[in-house]
């Protein structure tokens, strides 16, 4: 991809990668400096193609569920629920009750989980080691539950078309139990070591700021929009799964930048172990999955399903043609559209707040170039 901006004698371009730099993937930035202040900002994506959506026409609707797990690699089971409910609208099945409410503890986890992830590696970026390792400690203590449900650790394909892969064992339910009551004081811990740190504060406060408006034009979702003011949230504005019957509120910050952003995560984190903590309580006996062909052939016709990933709106379009195999896919990567807000965000950024602005939109260019 060739990509070019206009300069004049007293100004710099340079490329800010491509690097992996660890959970964002292959990213490209390409600056106009003047000074160290950035004069316009370029993102250039594309490093890692995989062409997901041709391929999930070329396999049947089973096949594909592991294909998301690949998606976005640190939020598997979102992504797993966002294709499974696509199916399940576009071929009218009914999830079981105990399906719907274990897909809600499940996606909740993960969201912590990527969450924790993204915590992790904001505050190393930014120079904060100790919540580095603490952040790790926690998410461990998520993924041995995970494994204890599936066997896996970080692709799950856990969630299948008409529920779930496996119940929840009575083992596996205390030690959510016990996730539950001890995470409040380890992130009351990670917060405090955060923002009472003045170095933290003052690299993030007033830096990468986007406005509601702009927030809004260029279609940002996630904690990226809640963070610009705008208390959007899917699992709120329109329920999936069995998010209607549970009582949340949905995290926002008018900050604008990368401490609202921040802010916004860290109360997501505790508004879903509210959630996780319902759904315990209310977990109805019954199967966890519905009864459905060997073969699924849906009606011709075609289906949309949103759901509320950490990364924010994950969307699945789904056609088909009555055959076994979808006959169109696509996916609404909510990373993609974050992305392209990065320009308006960088523009008057110095070149050392390039590496927080980044961070605080929380990127998985596995998302974005599917």
């Amino acid at each position: 991809m060739q990509v070019a901006l206009e300069t004049d004698s007293e100004q710099t371009i340079i490329n800010m990668g491509p690097q992996h730099p660890s959970m964002h993937g292959v990213l490209r930035l390409l600056l106009r400096l003047e000074g160290e202040v950035i004069v316009e900002a370029e993102p250039v994506i594309g490093y890692l193609h995989r062409g997901v959506e041709r391929l999930c026409t070329t396999r049947n609707y089973y096949q594909n569920v592991p294909f998301t797990d690949r998606l976005d690699y640190v939020a598997s089971f979102a992504y797993n629920l966002g294709y499974c409910t696509a199916v399940e609208k576009l071929a009218g099945i009914e999830v079981p009750e105990r399906a719907q409410v274990i897909r809600v503890i499940a996606a909740e986890l993960q969201r912590i989980a990527s969450h924790l992830v993204w915590l992790a590696s904001f505050a190393l970026d930014l120079g904060a080691w100790t919540v580095f390792l603490y952040c790790w400690r926690e998410r461990e203590l998520i993924l041995d539950m995970f494994e204890m449900w599936v066997g896996a650790r970080l692709t799950y394909h856990a969630c299948r078309i008409g529920g779930v892969a496996a119940d929840l064992p009575e083992v596996l339910l205390h030690r959510v139990w016990e996730f539950v009551d001890l995470m409040p004081k380890r992130l009351d811990q990670n917060d405090a070591l955060l923002t009472g740190n003045r170095i933290f504060v003052g690299r993030c406060r007033g830096v990468g700021m986007l406005s509601r408006e702009v927030a809004l034009d260029y279609g940002c979702c996630g904690p990226t929009l809640r963070g610009s003011g705008v208390a959007f949230d899917l699992r709120k504005a329109a329920p999936y799964a069995a998010y209607d019957r549970f009582d949340f509120d949905v995290a926002v910050d008018d900050g604008c930048d990368c401490l609202a952003r921040y802010l916004v995560r860290i109360e997501e984190m505790r508004q879903s172990l509210r959630i996780i903590r319902q759904a315990l309580g209310a977990l109805p006996y019954g199967p966890v999955m519905a009864k459905v062909p060997k073969v699924l052939k849906p009606d011709p016709g075609e289906a949309y399903a949103r759901t509320e990933a950490p990364r924010g709106d994950f969307g699945v379009y789904l056609a088909s043609d009555g055959s076994s195999n979808p006959s169109r896919v696509r996916f609404r990567a909510p990373c993609f559209v974050n992305i392209s807000a990065l320009p308006a965000m960088l523009e008057g950024a110095k070149i050392a707040d390039a590496v927080a602005v980044v961070g605080s939109i929380d990127v998985v260019l596995g998302d974005s170039d599917r």
